[in-house]
């Protein structure tokens, strides 16, 4: 069985129709955990009235991405575990593709499907990412934009998950341990990814399971909330991953040259609130407590 874990936050709407999409097309068999972050309204009351067959866990308050999936792999059963954004969509079964692919080789211990988007189900968002360059803490999404023409159609390794759709086993998890939760917004499945290849194990990308993701309906782009998280989550990953004079060069460059050159593209957008936002990010990612290093 899979455990579904899916994180709901002022979307219930979204929640319930994922719910009911993987209820009209999937059939492996599968459980649903919904981890409601606290919630400003009665979301939780209102998926479990809903959806009485889904396990509803109230959190009193919002722990974040890799927070709220922890909470519900504690609570999951089964012997795999998918997390899953609860703005996907499915127009047929997925889970099997996911679950073959990783059984497959015991290597494996990450698998995402491809992912399009909702909006234009002929658009890849993900196909997979390039190596993580340690220094700039850049990657590639192989596929971003491109309209799908089977182009990204051969199961591969990839440099990490995306979060949105990955799939692990209760094996992994215990070998290589949970998400890290100093991240709280972006970041969370790239840190996971590089932990569980330490563990040795390979990430790979699935394109016989394909999902459609709504994208961004939790935050929006462009905010200085967004901006922040990025900012200081940037910063953060490069302590918790480089070592030595590796870490030293990727935290100069991040400061020396990603953030002047962020701030800038703010001034020109007129974006006065987004430079505070990006500065205060900058600040914390470098001075946060020593343990969030590893």
């Amino acid at each position: 069985m899979v455990s579904i874990v899916t994180i709901n936050y002022n979307g219930q709407a979204d929640t319930c129709e994922m719910i009911e999409s993987l209820a009209q097309h999937e059939n492996y068999p599968y459980e649903i955990i919904v981890v409601d972050n606290a919630s400003r309204g009665n979301d939780a009351e209102i998926i479990q009235n809903k959806h009485p067959e889904v396990t509803v866990i109230s959190s009193p308050e919002n722990l974040g991405f890799a927070g709220g999936c922890n909470l519900g792999t504690r609570q999951a059963k089964g012997d795999y575990i998918l997390y899953l954004n609860n703005d996907i969509l499915i127009d047929g079964p997925f889970l099997k593709a996911l679950v073959d692919r990783i059984d497959s080789n015991p290597k494996i211990g990450l698998v995402s499907g491809k992912i399009l988007f909702e909006h234009h189900r002929d658009i890849i968002q993900y196909a997979g990412y390039s190596e993580m360059k340690m220094i700039r803490i850049k990657s590639h999404p192989f596929g971003a934009g491109e309209i799908d023409k089977g182009q990204y159609d051969k199961a591969c390794p990839t440099g990490s998950a995306h979060g949105a759709c990955m799939l692990t086993s209760r094996e992994v998890i215990n070998k290589a341990g949970l998400m890290t939760e100093i991240y709280f917004l972006f970041y969370e499945e790239i840190d996971w990814s590089l932990q569980i290849r330490r563990a040795g194990y390979e990430i790979w990308f699935e394109p016989a399971a394909h999902i459609y993701h709504k994208e961004g309906m939790s935050i929006n782009k462009g905010t200085p909330l967004r901006n922040y998280y990025l900012a200081r989550n940037r910063v953060l990953f490069s302590r918790r991953n480089n070592k030595g004079l590796f870490r030293f060069a990727s935290c100069l460059y991040l400061t020396a040259i990603a953030y002047p050159i962020n701030v800038v593209r703010s001034l020109l957008s007129a974006y006065w609130s987004n430079i505070k936002a990006i500065s205060k990010g900058q600040w914390e990612g470098l001075t946060m407590r020593k343990d969030c290093e590893l």
